[in-house]
């Protein structure tokens, strides 16, 4: 019997199983005959999340389906008729739901690290987007605005990061950071010499780097976040330079030649940065 025809009778069979048509027992038999372990152990598998997924709604009580459909009409009202809101209701809309999400990942971590890591990449993206978008529809599209939503943004993704122990949303929260650093530059200095671009940057990169041995004999996951951070500074004078400076020539020495230095300070410290951040 070809494979085809095996895999259909299979399905019939579980389709059987599924509909009480037949006893397990004789599905058991019926699946020995002609299906191989494999596809019987995914069979089996496939079936019994269906079976718990139907059982589920099957045992489902009125008040969970009233909260279900509540919860959803809910998010409906609230998504159609947000412009509308005063603005504090408008804060409450975003903050809430935030809320809800950042307690559930929370809780959620200790059983599934994932879950919990998604829940927790919600609520933050819609604390973002939220703030944007009321930032947007009350007219307050200058920068100074856009800046300060996102410089809050990441003081709190750094505070949250380092205490929940999340190194990601940690170091993410100082790239935002770099970039409200950037921004500001890019609109309070203007025509900067190359020197002086390099005097922006480079004393903040030596001074994560030593925030980074400072802080590595109470948590070596902070540790890290500023040491990779550390790496990031010392390359943004010339990525700073490539966005507002014309002079290619010279953004590719200097970066050359900042590469051929960073490689000679991690090669010679090796032995006390390594301890840093494992």
């Amino acid at each position: 019997m070809d494979q085809d025809r095996r895999q259909i009778i299979v399905k019939e069979i579980g389709h059987w199983r599924r509909s009480k048509l037949l006893p397990d027992q004789y599905c058991d038999f019926l699946l020995n005959l002609y299906a191989d372990q494999d596809t019987w152990q995914d069979a089996e598998k496939h079936d019994g999340s269906i079976g718990k997924a139907i059982a589920a709604v099957q045992k489902a009580t009125g008040k969970q389906w009233l909260l279900t459909f509540g919860t959803f009409t809910l998010i409906s009202f609230v998504v159609l008729y947000f412009n509308e809101f005063h603005p504090l209701l408008q804060m409450a809309a975003i903050l809430g739901p935030a809320a809800i999400l950042l307690w559930t990942g929370g809780r959620l971590r200790a059983r599934n690290e994932a879950a919990g890591l998604s829940f927790v990449s919600i609520s933050m993206l819609l604390l973002l987007g939220g703030g944007l978008y009321m930032l947007n529809l009350h007219g307050l599209d200058r920068w100074e605005w856009k800046t300060g939503l996102l410089g809050l943004s990441a003081l709190f993704w750094i505070v949250y990061g380092i205490a929940a122990r999340i190194a990601a949303l940690h170091l993410c929260g100082w790239l935002a950071a770099i970039l409200v650093y950037a921004w500001m530059l890019s609109h309070y200095m203007i025509d900067s010499k190359w020197f002086e671009i390099q005097l922006y940057w480079l004393p903040l990169s030596c001074l994560f780097g030593w925030s980074s041995w400072f802080v590595h004999r109470w948590s070596k996951s902070v540790s890290a976040v500023l040491f990779v951070t550390c790496l990031l500074l010392w390359f943004m004078p010339e990525l700073y330079a490539m966005m507002f400076d014309d002079a290619v020539l010279r953004l590719q020495l200097q970066l050359l030649v900042k590469i051929g230095v960073g490689g000679i300070l991690l090669f010679s410290m090796r032995k006390q940065w390594m301890v840093w951040v494992i």
